[in-house]
């Protein structure tokens, strides 16, 4: 591991986060345990790709993620 924190590393990650939730796979279990995991996993997407998308920047030991959540427009 480097001394050096570099930001678009940290965004990296949450990409590759949120590619792994999208590709698990559920476990064997039903009803109400299935339905949590799922929920759970949507979550965990939105999460990871909400910081996946950032534009991350570093001033003065101060680490910004700026996120737009506004709407695409078409």
């Amino acid at each position: 591991m480097s001394d050096v924190f570099e930001p678009q590393d940290l965004v990296d990650r949450f990409k590759e986060r949120a590619e792994a939730v999208r590709k698990r796979n559920l476990p064997a279990v039903g009803g109400e345990e299935r339905k949590h995991l799922i929920q759970q996993a949507e979550l965990d997407f939105l999460d990871y790709g909400l910081i996946a998308d950032a534009v991350p920047t570093l001033d003065n030991g101060i680490l910004t993620l700026t996120i737009d959540l506004r709407p695409v427009e078409e």
